[in-house]
C-alpha cells in the first residue's frame, strides 16, 4: 500500500467547541495586543487611541462575517486559500492562501524573537540563540501533540493573560478614582478630545490600531476540527472580534483616563528616562502600569507579555500548518509531505517540523521589527478577496436580487472591502516590496505548477 493511500484514511479530528474556537482566536490575537500598540496608536491618533480600536472593530467584524459565513459553506481547513479558491477562482484562491501563509509563518517567528530577548534579559548568561531553539521547539512540540493539547494550553494562557490584565484595569480604575475622582472613570475625554480631534488623524490611529486585530481568521483554519463548523465558526469568528475590541478598549480607555492627552508630553519625558528615548512610546503601557500598580504589577505585566507571545507562537504555528494542509490535500502543494496527518495525533506533522526549522532560521536572520512589518501585507489582501469571494457566493451567484438580499448578502462584505483596502493601502513602502516579491514567488509557482495557468487547480470537497 503506497504512503498515500495508508494516510487517506487519517482525518482532522473534530473535537473543538465553539469556546475551544472562541479561545483559540481570542489568544491568537492576544488578549493584551493593545497593551504593545498602545503608545503608537496614541501618538498617531493624537490621544484618541481607544476610538480608533472601536472604530477598527467595526471594520474588521465586517470582515469577520464574511469569513464566518465562507466557512458556513465551505467548512474545510484552509481559510482565505479555500474561500477565495471556491468563491472566485481556484488560481485567486492559491495567491491568497499564500500570500497569507506569509503572515502566519511571520508570527511563530517574531513570537520566538520576542520571547527569547526577554529570556534573555532575565537570564543573561544563556545566549539570545539558545533561547530561539527552546521557544521554536516548544511551540513545534506543542503542536506534534495535537489539537486539543493546544487547545488546552490556550485556556491556561488566556487564565492567566485575564487575571493580569484585570489586576491592572483594577489598579487603574483606583488610581483614577483616587487622583480625579468618579468623574475621571466616566468621562469621555479618551474617546473624544477637542482639541486635537479630526478625521485625517483618526485614520492614522485607526490604521494602527487595526494591528489588534490581526490573526482573528486564524480559527477558521480549524474548521475541519470544529464540532458543528457551519454554525460555531461564523459565530465564534465574530465574537472573538467583538470581544477583544471591547476588552483592548477598556484597557485602553483606562490607559488614557490615567494619562490624559494633556499629560502625555510629561508623561512620555518620565519613560524616556526610565527606558530611554527609543524605548518611550512602546514601553508606555508599562509605564502605566507602573505608576498606578507599583513595580510588582510592572514586572507581572511585562512577564505577561512574554506569556502572550508564547500563546501567539504556538497558535500562529498551527494555522500556518493547516494552510499547508489544505494545498498539500488538493495537490497544488506535494501532497506526499503537505497533505500527511500523522496517524497517532491527526496533525499534519510534516507541516509542523516544516515550520519549526522555518522559525529557527527567521529568527535568526530576521529582526523582530522587520517581521512586524511584514505581518500586515498578506493579511489585508486576503481579508479583500475574502470579502470579495462573499459577495459573489452569496449575492451575485443568487438566483433573486433583491435589495434586502443586497442589505444583507453584499453591503457587509463590501463595507468590510473598502474599509481592508483603506488600511492597506497606508501600509509602509517597504511592506509592499518584500510582501511584493513574496506574492510575486508564488505567481511564479502557480504558473510553472498550472503549466501557464492551462491546468485547473482543484479544491477538494471534504463533505
Amino acid at each position: 500500500m503506497s504512503r498515500n493511500s495508508s494516510n487517506s484514511s487519517v482525518k482532522l479530528r473534530r473535537v473543538l467547541s465553539l469556546s475551544d474556537l472562541v479561545i483559540y482566536g481570542i489568544i491568537l490575537i492576544q488578549p493584551v495586543a493593545p497593551m504593545a500598540l498602545f503608545g503608537l496608536a496614541n501618538r498617531d491618533s493624537e490621544g484618541h487611541a481607544v476610538t480608533a480600536i472601536l472604530v477598527a472593530m467595526i471594520a474588521i467584524i465586517f470582515t469577520a462575517i464574511s469569513y464566518g459565513r465562507m466557512a458556513n459553506h465551505y467548512p474545510a481547513a484552509g481559510s482565505a486559500y479555500t474561500y477565495v479558491g471556491r468563491g472566485l477562482n481556484p488560481h485567486l484562491g492559491f495567491i491568497a492562501g499564500f500570500t497569507m501563509f506569509l503572515d502566519y509563518m511571520i508570527v511563530p517567528i517574531i513570537c520566538t524573537i520576542y520571547c527569547s530577548i526577554t529570556a534573555h534579559h532575565m537570564l543573561h548568561l544563556i545566549p539570545t540563540r539558545f533561547w530561539f531553539i527552546i521557544f521554536a521547539g516548544g511551540f513545534t512540540f506543542l503542536n506534534l501533540r495535537g489539537i486539543k493539547v493546544t487547545s488546552r494550553v490556550n485556556w491556561a494562557l488566556m487564565i492567566v493573560m485575564s487575571v493580569v490584565v484585570f489586576w491592572f484595569m483594577a489598579a487603574a480604575i483606583r488610581f483614577i478614582m483616587l487622583k480625579k475622582g468618579i468623574g475621571g472613570v466616566f468621562t469621555i475625554e479618551p474617546f473624544y478630545h477637542q482639541s486635537s480631534f479630526s478625521l485625517s488623524v483618526l485614520g492614522r490611529g485607526t490604521a494602527l490600531a487595526a494591528l489588534t486585530y490581526i490573526g482573528f481568521d486564524g480559527l477558521t483554519t480549524l474548521s475541519e476540527e470544529v464540532e458543528n463548523p457551519r454554525r460555531n465558526v461564523l459565530i465564534a469568528t465574530v465574537l472573538t472580534c467583538l470581544i477583544t475590541g471591547i476588552w483592548s478598549g477598556s484597557q485602553v480607555f483606562l490607559a488614557q483616563a490615567a494619562v490624559s492627552w494633556a499629560e502625555w508630553p510629561a508623561f512620555l519625558q518620565n519613560m524616556a528616562a526610565k527606558f530611554g528615548a527609543e524605548n518611550a512610546i512602546e514601553k508606555a503601557m508599562i509605564g502605566i502600569a507602573s505608576l498606578v500598580g507599583g513595580g510588582v504589577l510592572e514586572i507581572t505585566l511585562a512577564f505577561t507579555l512574554l506569556v502572550a507571545h508564547i500563546g501567539s507562537g504556538v497558535t500562529g504555528m498551527t494555522g500556518a500548518s493547516r494552510i499547508l494542509y489544505g494545498m498539500g490535500r488538493d495537490k497544488i502543494l506535494p501532497d506526499s509531505i503537505f497533505g500527511h496527518l500523522s496517524r497517532k495525533h491527526a496533525v499534519p506533522s510534516y507541516n509542523i517540523i516544516f515550520l519549526g526549522a522555518i522559525t529557527i532560521t527567521g529568527a535568526v536572520l530576521l529582526t523582530y521589527d522587520k517581521c512586524a512589518h511584514l505581518i500586515n501585507f498578506g493579511a489585508f489582501l486576503a481579508f479583500m478577496l475574502v470579502n470579495a469571494a462573499s459577495m459573489r457566493e452569496y449575492f451575485f451567484k443568487a438566483e433573486q436580487k433583491t435589495i434586502k438580499t443586497f442589505l444583507k448578502d453584499c453591503l457587509p462584505p463590501a463595507v468590510g472591502l473598502v474599509a481592508c483596502f483603506a488600511i492597506w493601502q497606508s501600509l509602509p513602502r517597504q511592506t509592499f516590496i518584500i510582501g511584493g516579491l513574496w506574492m510575486t514567488a508564488g505567481i511564479i509557482y502557480l504558473v510553472i505548477r498550472t503549466r501557464g495557468f492551462r491546468e485547473k487547480l482543484v479544491v477538494q470537497d471534504i463533505f
